[in-house]
């Protein structure tokens, strides 16, 4: 049974016998907002995203001009929505009192693509502007074989472990304030960014924070939408900040069609945050954590 606070795409109801048949062979676990969550292609999903991966895979059908904003939950997918969407479509909307930024929080503006198929198998795509952009919460090795096999452009963010571990904790008792869960980190897109790196850009969240007009024109450049003028990117990153858009009323105010509130989305986005919540001791278990798991990588986190 689903908490009253969980969106759609998260919920059990309406499954297919196919995505039953998958879950009852599949590792299963004590829940966050819902009853189980099953280990799926490496990763942890409730139900309801199993069904909506699996219809994701089948059916998403991408273009080559196609741009896929790729994050692990909590890790600045609010942020980079915005941002990309800003860059992608600054000649129709160019930085003003009418931009969609200021009247529509970003989520719906960027289709969440497991979730969109969780609601419909047969969600259409086709009518986004080109190039479209999409979200994905999904691993490398888990994305539809059209995105790997097409020319299409993935820009992935990444953030320290420990602030994201504690802004999903902040998140989740919003939602459900009895039931809280972690999220893998996987290091695949780091590798794919060094093996295609035109293919695929790995961005951090810390350094996007420390240097944000140095990485957006990073970002802009990749997705072939580089900047000529400085004064453009100066205003695209203030029209994206935290302090701006968390201020706004659309974002302060109601609910998304996903049933989640406007405000969940905008806590503090700091680095170096989870020095307010984590203990010293469970702080050190993720920085072990962390160093096994990426041992040999050369990727490493700051702070």
């Amino acid at each position: 049974m689903t908490s009253s606070y969980v969106p759609i795409y998260l919920g059990d109801e309406d499954l297919t016998q196919e995505t039953r048949d998958l879950l009852s062979s599949l590792p299963s676990e004590k829940g966050w907002l819902v009853s189980q969550i099953y280990q799926f292609e490496g990763s942890w999903h409730t139900q309801g995203l199993v069904q909506g991966i699996l219809n994701c895979q089948k059916n998403f059908k991408a273009n080559d001009s196609d741009i896929i904003l790729a994050t692990t939950p909590k890790s600045g997918t609010t942020w980079l929505k915005a941002l990309l969407f800003a860059l992608i479509h600054r000649d129709k909307f160019p930085v003003s009192s009418k931009h969609p930024l200021l009247a529509t929080n970003p989520h719906p503006l960027v289709p969440y693509l497991e979730a969109d198929y969780r609601v419909s198998p047969d969600v259409d795509f086709s009518e986004l502007p080109s190039p479209r952009l999409m979200q994905t919460h999904l691993q490398h090795h888990s994305l539809p074989v059209s995105i790997k096999n097409s020319s299409c452009k993935i820009v992935y963010c990444c953030r320290n472990p420990k602030d994201m571990f504690v802004s999903l904790w902040h998140f989740g008792k919003k939602l459900a304030p009895q039931e809280i869960a972690d999220y893998p980190i996987e290091k695949s897109y780091w590798y794919e960014s060094r093996k295609n790196p035109n293919k695929v850009l790995f961005v951090t969240y810390e350094e996007l924070k420390k240097q944000t007009e140095v990485e957006v024109k990073r970002i802009a450049n990749f997705i072939g939408c580089g900047f000529t003028a400085e004064k453009e990117v100066s205003e695209i990153v203030k029209l994206c900040s935290f302090e701006s858009l968390s201020k706004l009323e659309v974002n302060r105010q109601g609910k998304l069609p996903n049933g989640i509130e406007s405000n969940s989305y905008f806590r503090k986005g700091e680095i170096g945050g989870w020095r307010d919540t984590l203990s010293e001791s469970l702080a050190e278990v993720i920085d072990r954590t962390t160093e096994e798991k990426f041992r040999g990588s050369g990727l490493k986190f700051s702070c």
